[in-house]
């Protein structure tokens, strides 16, 4: 990455083991697709769920060359599993964007719309 990682964790105790884990997804992000220009990652503990148990948040914003690739997902009780989907649809919309690039974006046959 050109610019280095952003980590925020907000709303409930900050962990080492969780921003390692951070840092480590982030850097397979990196290793996959080499034109990422930032990645800001925020979890947070939400309190719209507090009957419920904890909810945590993940919001990751990863700069991409001509635009950003935004990644929001909630999950009960597991800040990890969170974590994990979050980075996983990171990379799937990242995989995505980088077809885009190299132009392998199955174009659609256009339909033939004459009446007989």
């Amino acid at each position: 990455m050109q610019i280095p990682l952003q980590i925020t964790i907000r709303d409930f105790e900050q962990s080492e083991a969780l921003e390692i884990r951070v840092r480590d997804k982030a850097k397979k992000l990196d290793e996959f697709f080499d034109h990422i220009m930032s990645c800001r990652v925020v979890v947070a503990m939400s309190h719209k769920h507090q009957q419920q148990g904890k909810h945590f948040n993940v919001r990751i914003d990863i700069g991409v060359a001509g635009g950003e690739i935004v990644v929001n997902r909630d999950h009960a009780e597991d800040v990890y599993v969170a974590l994990r989907d979050a980075f996983d649809a990171a990379k799937r919309q990242v995989q995505d964007y980088a077809h885009k690039l190299r132009g392998d974006v199955k174009q659609h046959e256009p339909r033939n719309t004459e009446k007989s």
